[in-house]
C-alpha cells in the first residue's frame, strides 16, 4: 500500500500571497480541554514565500522538538504574540468565547496589520478581517501550525511553574488535563484558584 502523500501545508498562505495579501495571521488556541489554567492562543505573521518544512502539528512533535522550534519561529516570524484567556474570563463566559477572544487579543497587537485571517477550527468572532476557519488547522497550515507551537511551549512552561504551588495534581505533565493523578488529586485535595470550577472537577471541595 502506498503510503498517503504529505499534507501541503502551504496551500493556502501561497494562494493567499498570490491574491496580495502579506500579511498573514495563523491563529491557534491550545488548553480548551483542561480543567486548570488558562487558555492560550497565538498568532504567527510570516514573509510572503516562507516555508520551514519542519513545522506541523504540536502535538505530534517531542517536547524538545517544540522548544526549538518556537525560538526559530520568533526569529522567522515577521511578528508573533501570545496571550492568555484568564481563569475569570473562562468562568464568567464560556471557554468557546475565551478562547475565541484571546486569539482576538492576538490580532489586535500585531504589527503590520494584519489583512487576512488563518484560524484553526471552524468558529470565529464577527471580524472585519477577512478570515478562513480551517479545521484541522495545525495540520493544513504551516502559520497555524506554527501559531500552535508557540502556545503550547508558552503554556506547559506556564503550567509546569504552577506545578511547582501545587504538585498533587502532576501539571508538569499533564498540563491540566484531566489524567487520573489530576482527577484522584481533585477528590483528595479539591480545587485551587487555578481550576476552572465551571467545568466539572469531580469535586465540591475548595481547597483551603
Amino acid at each position: 500500500m502506498e503510503k498517503s502523500a504529505k499534507p501541503d501545508r502551504l496551500k493556502f498562505e501561497r494562494r493567499l500571497w498570490s491574491e496580495g495579501y502579506n500579511h498573514i495571521v495563523g491563529l491557534d488556541e491550545v488548553g480548551r480541554g483542561c480543567l486548570a489554567g488558562p487558555v492560550v492562543a497565538a498568532g504567527v505573521i510570516f514573509e510572503p514565500g516562507t516555508d520551514i518544512p519542519e513545522i506541523r502539528d504540536s502535538k505530534v512533535v517531542t517536547e524538545q522538538e517544540r522548544i526549538l522550534l518556537s525560538k526559530k519561529i520568533k526569529n522567522k516570524a515577521v511578528f508573533w504574540s501570545i496571550k492568555e484567556g484568564s481563569i475569570q474570563e473562562i468562568k464568567e463566559f464560556n471557554i468557546l468565547w475565551a478562547s475565541l477572544q484571546t486569539m482576538q487579543k492576538c490580532v489586535d497587537e500585531m504589527h503590520p496589520n494584519p489583512e487576512y485571517l488563518l484560524v484553526d477550527g471552524n468558529r470565529y468572532i464577527n471580524s472585519l478581517i477577512p478570515y478562513t476557519c480551517l479545521v484541522k488547522g495545525d495540520v493544513r497550515s504551516m502559520s497555524i501550525a506554527a501559531a500552535s507551537i508557540l502556545a503550547k511551549v508558552y503554556r506547559d512552561e506556564l503550567m509546569k511553574e504552577l506545578h511547582n504551588e501545587y504538585p498533587e495534581y502532576g501539571w508538569d505533565t499533564n498540563v491540566g488535563y484531566p489524567t487520573p493523578i489530576h482527577k484522584k488529586a481533585l477528590k483528595e485535595f479539591g480545587y485551587t484558584k487555578y481550576h476552572r470550577t465551571t467545568f466539572n472537577l469531580g469535586t465540591q471541595k475548595k481547597r483551603s
